[in-house]
């Protein structure tokens, strides 16, 4: 590893271009084999003292450049592995670059490549720079005009904007020209060229344009793209409605892609995706891949003003594009399912995912400071954490001032790009409120921790939070946060006390939510106290609603009061979280829990509303180790997974269960709704649970009808599930469905996806057989998404084979890991990640994770992906 690969490139040494680019004509000539590329660019000088021009560039066959027409001599410009430089600059100029490229051999999925029988390409963060030399820079902003031209296999031809010319030549050979009329940055760049089949619909504006919708994909998935249709179009008219944005091409464009390394990409007005985030159909995509569908289509559309018309100045400012738009996307999907469970999906995950991010060597502020590959920071701390951000932005200014503080920031920086800062001002403008210290959420990594506690008497409730968070990384003695506390107070009956009739004092900012009759706290100072006098009795209290800021809460409850909460409580947040409370206690302190009556008596309410049927879905399921242990200090690994076995049989002896299997036993046809998710939901939970303590033919039976009568892969996956994990299922049997799902939907890459990754999660899996499952004819990591089925699903899931006291989990992930560094880094790294976190586990633990990074380390020819995952994860970093 060479101190060049490895250099760490720092915020504070940003500099805007001396020269920018105004426009860009590109032209790409595709042959098997090779495609020239050729690149017209009027650079501008923007710094009067600047006289050279860097335009950045990899992997990239140099033919010619030349500046206003004349051919330059090799001692005017001087090019190396990253870029070109050309000297001697005036104050405008035409600058012609023509280069070679092999998509065909590009493995790492990042310029332009070959997916299958397409080509494609991914851009962002730094992709462009291996197509042409170019500023890859996101704040040089460019009007792109493209040209490309290919032979008659490749009839579809699309890049961004509108089409605006179409040429077939004498040779057979076609091309089409597009136009893009807004400014972009390379990032957004996209092409595609290929012979694709198309699905076709409109959407007209609130002003009563027509646009035109397409979605492309290979003919033998084009079937499943209907639902992606209609998610955009509900997409559409909910940023009209909600945010006042409307669409600003006459086409809009998504192209489904087998070979991604990301979940999709917001290119203007061509958005390219993973097959795994739009295509969807009853026996191809469970609920849960129908849901995703929803987000990320919705994510990148809305990326057309959170992201596209607006963008970042440099990749320091990620969140201020991901962040947001992660928002937004959770507000659409929460709009068209229930709010409170989209909610609680979204703080399960932040509390699994991005809190032991914020715990491990990687920790990294929401705003890094600096990185030595940019790829490394499509993080959840950017997405998710920068998401909470912007949703504390709108709990303290409340929705119309954010409506209006989004409206100002659309109309003043539109066709630009900012920072952070620029969006802080704009709400601290609309809000009339000092954010100053609430952007130490940019600059400060880890999760605030609040310890709460409580005194009554003399019909007077005393309330204190104290405010800390730990150290991470080259951070210590963090300054207090300014967070948003949303609080209630119920009676004895679970009714809401009016807080309208209390008097509340406060040292801290205050005020009464009408909408939620809630009180909300600033938190600014290390230590805030509240009193609520007047009480006639003492008041449970309903802390952090809708968790209102993305901390943890230590709160120390009695057992009773926990249950009081989980089952009367008005927000959904409060009564999920409270039994998650229970869950961890009993998980915690070895202490015996009537949880079985608990889950019993939720399990038995009327259910009568979709919304509460989704609700108690997610209260009846045990935590997943991975929520478990990020949420349990000092836990004892397998410990817990033993008393997570046995809560299960526990829980699993209720009689509600046949009861509820019974009620949900759906006869219609299957419906991607609301209504449909949450009646399987409830469904699957109930045969999982009624299978735990079955065997032999009783437990076949089960599976085997379960299954048979699916007519969605939802069932047919909860029947599989059942069949890979249960110890006690017959090994012939089990091997028999799996041959027998497999023959079934072969041919459906995303199905077999799922195949793989169901039995790499299974503690039943061995390293043995997943090495079986790597050669398995249908087995190829040069896939992203099947490198993920077997390696990721194994190292985040299987927590038993993955954590072997032998090593042999993590000897077998850093072994595919170092293989695929050479060819996909991106995707190596990303794999990398169960092994930094190394700190959760015990000492022996903790040693042969660290082995397997310094193997990782000490390879030869290590990209600087993994060399920065690894590196910064070392206890001797």
């Amino acid at each position: 590893m060479t101190s060049s690969v490895a250099e760490e490139i720092r915020l504070s040494d940003y500099q805007a271009p001396g020269y920018t680019t105004e426009s860009v004509h590109l032209r790409f000539e595709i042959h098997d084999g090779e495609t020239k590329v050729s690149s017209t660019l009027r650079v501008v000088r923007q710094n009067p003292e600047s006289t050279e021009l860097y335009l950045d560039g990899e992997d990239l066959g140099l033919v010619s450049v030349s500046v206003d027409g004349r051919t330059l001599s090799e001692n005017e410009y001087q090019v190396d592995e990253q870029g070109m430089t050309i000297f001697a600059l005036h104050e405008a100029h035409e600058i012609s670059i023509q280069t070679l490229i092999h998509p065909e051999q590009n493995t790492a999925l990042e310029g332009l490549y070959k997916s299958s029988s397409m080509y494609c390409t991914q851009c962002e963060a730094q992709g462009f720079r291996k197509i042409t030399y170019y500023q890859d820079r996101p704040d040089v902003l460019a009007k792109f005009t493209t040209t490309v031209e290919a032979d008659s296999a490749y009839p579809t031809l699309l890049s961004n904007g509108n089409k605006i010319a179409e040429e077939v030549t004498g040779d057979g050979r076609r091309s089409v020209t597009w136009e893009d009329p807004f400014p972009k940055p390379s990032y957004l760049f996209a092409l595609v060229a290929g012979d694709l089949s198309v699905l076709e619909d409109s959407f007209t504006t609130q002003s009563g344009r027509q646009v035109k919708l397409q979605i492309f994909s290979e003919p033998h998935n084009i079937g499943q793209c209907d639902y992606a249709m209609d998610v955009l179009k509900r997409s559409m008219r909910w940023d009209e409605e909600v945010y006042g944005r409307e669409y600003d091409l006459d086409i809009f464009m998504i192209v489904a892609v087998e070979d991604f390394n990301m979940g999709a990409m917001e290119n203007k007005g061509l958005n390219i995706f993973n097959t795994s985030c739009v295509l969807a159909s009853p026996d191809t995509a469970t609920d849960a891949a129908y849901l995703r569908v929803e987000a990320v289509v919705a994510h990148e559309y809305f990326h057309n003003w959170s992201g596209n018309r607006v963008t970042c100045r440099d990749w320091f400012q990620l969140s201020l594009k991901e962040g947001f738009t992660v928002l937004r996307d959770a507000d659409f999907s929460g709009d068209m399912n229930a709010k409170s469970v989209k909610r609680i999906e979204d703080v399960g995950f932040l509390r699994s995912v991005q809190f032991a991010e914020d715990s491990s060597p990687l920790a990294h502020s929401v705003r890094p400071e600096s990185y030595i590959e940019i790829s490394n920071f499509y993080t959840t701390t950017i997405y998710e954490k920068g998401a909470e951000v912007v949703r504390m932005y709108r709990t303290l200014l409340g929705e119309q001032k954010f409506r209006a503080g989004t409206d100002l920031y659309f109309d003043r920086f539109d066709g630009q790009a900012v920072t952070t800062d620029d969006f802080a001002a704009v709400m601290a403008e609309v809000g009339d409120i000092d954010l100053t210290q609430f952007k130490l959420w940019y600059q400060q990594a880890g999760t605030p921790v609040l310890d709460v506690s409580e005194e009554f008497a003399d019909n007077t409730l005393r309330l204190k939070v104290k405010q800390s968070c730990p150290d991470t990384p080259g951070q210590s003695d963090k300054q207090p946060f300014h967070m948003p506390v949303e609080l209630g107070l119920l009676d004895a009956e679970g009714e809401a006390i009016s807080l309208y009739d209390l008097q509340v004092d406060c040292d801290q900012k205050s005020r009464v939510i009408a909408e939620t009759g809630s009180l909300l706290i600033e938190l600014r100072a290390s230590e805030t106290e509240l009193t609520f006098s007047h009480l006639e009795e003492k008041p449970v209290v309903s802390f952090l609603r809708n968790f209102s800021a993305p901390v943890r809460v230590n709160f120390s409850r009695d057992e009773e009061e926990l249950a009081f909460l989980a089952q009367h409580d008005a927000d959904g947040f409060i009564r999920w979280d409270s039994l998650q409370a229970l869950w961890l206690n009993y998980f915690a302190s070895g202490t015996e829990i009537d949880l079985a009556g608990l889950i019993t008596n939720i399990a038995s309410q009327p259910l009568e509303t979709v919304e509460e049927q989704q609700l108690v879905a997610t209260m009846l399921t045990v935590p997943d180790a991975n929520y478990l242990m990020e949420s349990i200090p000092g836990f004892d690994l397998d410990e817990l997974l033993r008393r997570r076995k046995a809560l299960r049989a526990s829980l699993a002896a209720s009689p509600v269960w046949p009861e509820l299997y019974e009620r949900f036993a759906l006869d219609e046809v299957y419906q991607p709704n609301g209504a449909g998710m949450a009646g399987r939901s409830i469904l699957n939970i109930a045969f999982s649970y009624m299978a735990e303590n079955m065997s032999g033919d009783e437990l076949l039976n089960l599976t085997q009808n379960h299954y048979r009568a699916a007519d969605n892969l939802t069932n047919r996956r909860a029947a599989l599930a059942v069949a890979i994990n249960h110890e006690q299922y017959d090994a012939q049997a089990r091997q028999a469905l799996l041959k027998e799902f497999y023959e079934r939907w072969q041919e459906e890459a995303l199905v077999i996806d799922l195949w793989f990754s169901l039995q790499a999660q299974s503690d039943q899996t061995a390293v043995e057989r997943l090495r079986e499952l790597k050669s398995h004819a249908s087995f190829d990591d040069s896939n992203p998404n099947r490198a993920r089925s077997l390696y990721a699903a194994f190292a985040m899931f299987n927590h038993e084979r993955f954590h072997a006291h032998d090593g042999s989990g993590y000897d077998f992930l850093t072994e595919v890991v170092a293989d695929l560094d050479g060819r996909n880094p991106q995707l190596a790294s990303r794999l990398a990640t169960p092994l930094t976190r190394w700190g959760r586990y015990d000492d022996a633990r903790q040693s042969l994770m660290q082995a397997s990074l310094r193997t990782l380390s000490a390879r030869e020819g290590i990209s600087k992906d993994l060399f920065e995952i690894v590196s910064k994860s070392l206890p001797d970093a």
